[in-house]
């Protein structure tokens, strides 16, 4: 997959693409299926997804709590699986957020990046005040002389599957509700970072990860699905995670610690995708450290047993 994040100086071999165009976070069911009408409208053309970066809304709101379900790693990590073959990740500044619907749809879609074909979705709104609509869109499209597909909006068991409501899932402790609507296990990925190596010294050794920027989902203990994406121990492993702020040990920045059953080795400055399965419980204080120790131990047989069943 190559990442393009200019659309004025576009290598030509770089246009020409069919793409769905959107912030894709979270890479859900309903963005996948944008992708796929992508592939069906234009076979012939590379398959490319268009995205901005940062989030137009931390451009717009940056002192907003966090909201992202991906950061920009996760989000091409996950795309590159899906087939993509050009991930347009144009900056999202001033200048871009000023151009009209129509001098986007000129200067972006048609002179910058030569778009064979584009698909949104039917609640797409894009240029200067969110002005253009998805059937504007079309219009320039039938002008200009580029394809355009409008994708319907996917329902499934928690209603509309959109970001919103996995955030919401997130947020609750429900992440195979999330995992129905995303199509996949929510991730945290990222590079393991220094900590205070508590866990190793009770006996649970944990490679720490920042959930800076992103949603955070409900503190507590998860059972999870490891991926150690490169070096020597690269694979999948069932593990334990704990997401919060660690009462036990005073006031903390918020993160993710994860322990890897049956692993041995130093995973610093390695990055690792940490996928939520099943939430255990929240955040406890517990009457000295061999109380918490005999927890850990209970949560992590629970946690083997639910992974084993998977």
């Amino acid at each position: 997959m190559r990442i393009v994040r200019d659309y004025q100086f576009v290598n030509p071999k770089d246009q020409g693409a069919s793409v769905a165009i959107g912030n894709f976070d979270g890479v859900h069911i309903g963005h996948q299926s944008v992708i796929k009408l992508a592939r069906k409208a234009a076979p012939e053309a590379p398959l490319g997804v268009m995205t901005f970066e940062p989030h137009p809304r931390s451009y717009f709101a940056p002192s907003a709590p966090p909201f992202r379900l991906t950061g920009p790693e996760a989000r091409a990590h996950r795309l590159e699986k899906l087939g993509i073959e050009r991930l347009y990740e144009l900056p999202f500044n001033a200048a871009l957020a000023g151009l009209a619907p129509r001098e986007f749809a000129e200067a972006v879609i048609v002179k910058g990046l030569g778009l064979t074909h584009v698909v949104v979705g039917a609640d797409f709104c894009f240029g200067k005040g969110r002005a253009g609509t998805a059937e504007d869109l079309k219009a320039f499209g039938e002008e200009l002389g580029f394809g355009v597909t409008i994708a319907p909006l996917i329902t499934g068991g928690e209603g509309q599957v959109s970001s919103t409501n996995i955030r919401n899932a997130l947020s609750d402790g429900r992440p195979r509700d999330a995992a129905a609507m995303l199509g996949h296990w929510h991730r945290i990925d990222g590079p393991v970072i220094g900590g205070e190596q508590r866990g190793r010294e009770l006996g649970f050794p944990t490679a720490n990860m920042s959930i800076e920027g992103l949603h955070p989902p409900k503190f507590g203990v998860y059972a999870v699905l490891v991926d150690i994406l490169e070096g020597p121990h690269k694979g999948t492993y069932h593990g334990a995670s704990s997401i919060g702020v660690r009462p036990m040990f005073g006031e903390n920045q918020a993160n993710i610690e994860t322990f890897l059953f049956d692993f041995s080795g130093d995973l610093y400055g390695t990055h690792l995708s940490v996928g939520l399965v099943d939430y255990l419980r929240p955040e406890l204080k517990f009457d000295g450290l061999d109380a918490l120790i005999k927890q850990m131990d209970a949560d992590c047989q629970q946690c083997r047993e639910i992974l084993a069943a998977l």
